[in-house]
């Protein structure tokens, strides 16, 4: 087994998911009497060093920035997509965490701002940046728990190729350009953000049987046109006239 195999790739994200994680609710915990922890202090109650903590957040306004959000955002979500009525759903799960987000933007966007200020334009720092996104994985995450009944009906690319399209309609950055650029109020820029997901969810099942013997797989949701034309027979037009007998000879 190499340093590349697929299994130690996973384990290494999933222990750095873990370690990002024991920061962020460390400064949570530390944050909820109303003072501001130092990075010192946050490190302590992870059980990290100061520098494990530099290394997932270039500076201290980031990291609290980043629990706050987590911890507003995060018990709606789960809450969301716990909802057993959808649990076979992938199209509504998707809505599900996107109308929870977008109920709690008015707390959460102000602070999604600044974020991406932060990350776009990280402060300069001796520490050498990692390898990894600049921001953390509860997105994905979030988009994962929402697609994972097609986690195992996908392809694993078409699966990552979901993920990655939904990240760029589902999110602050979204909702940024919606509000900024196309001036949109809350009522559309929801509109905008379900449709355009669902249309991804969608057009990724439809590729899928596609690319499948007929019947297999899961069916495309309520409401999208799964029929094709040679499934509903070629369309007749007027004057055509079934079963034709071929006219008689002259006697």
């Amino acid at each position: 087994m190499t340093s590349d195999d697929p299994v130690r790739r996973g384990g290494r994200e999933a222990q750095r998911r873990r370690t990002r994680k024991a920061i962020v609710d460390a400064a949570v915990r530390l944050s909820a009497g109303g003072a501001t922890p130092s990075i010192d202090e946050i490190a302590a109650a992870a059980d990290v060093s100061r520098r494990t903590v530099y290394a997932y957040f270039p500076s201290l306004d980031h990291l609290l920035i980043d629990a706050t959000a987590g911890a507003l955002n995060e018990p709606p979500v789960e809450e969301a997509l716990a909802d057993p009525s959808i649990a076979d759903d992938p199209a509504a799960r998707v809505d599900a965490l996107i109308r929870t987000l977008l109920r709690y933007s008015p707390q959460s966007l102000p602070l999604g701002r600044r974020l991406i200020r932060l990350t776009v334009d990280p402060p300069v720092s001796e520490t050498p940046e990692p390898a990894t996104p600049r921001r953390g994985p509860r997105r994905i995450e979030w988009l994962e728990q929402a697609c994972a009944p097609l986690r195992d009906t996908l392809s694993q690319e078409s699966y990552q190729r979901l993920i990655s399209a939904l990240t760029i309609v589902v999110g602050w950055e979204a909702q940024i350009a919606l509000r900024d650029v196309r001036g949109l109020g809350p009522e559309a820029e929801e509109e905008a953000i379900t449709w355009a997901a669902r249309a991804l969810v969608e057009a990724a099942i439809r590729e899928h049987e596609a690319d499948s013997p007929q019947g297999d797989g899961p069916r495309a949701p309520a409401g999208s046109d799964g029929g094709t034309r040679a499934e509903k027979g070629p369309k007749k037009s007027d004057g055509d006239v079934e079963n034709p007998r071929p006219a008689p000879s002259p006697g």
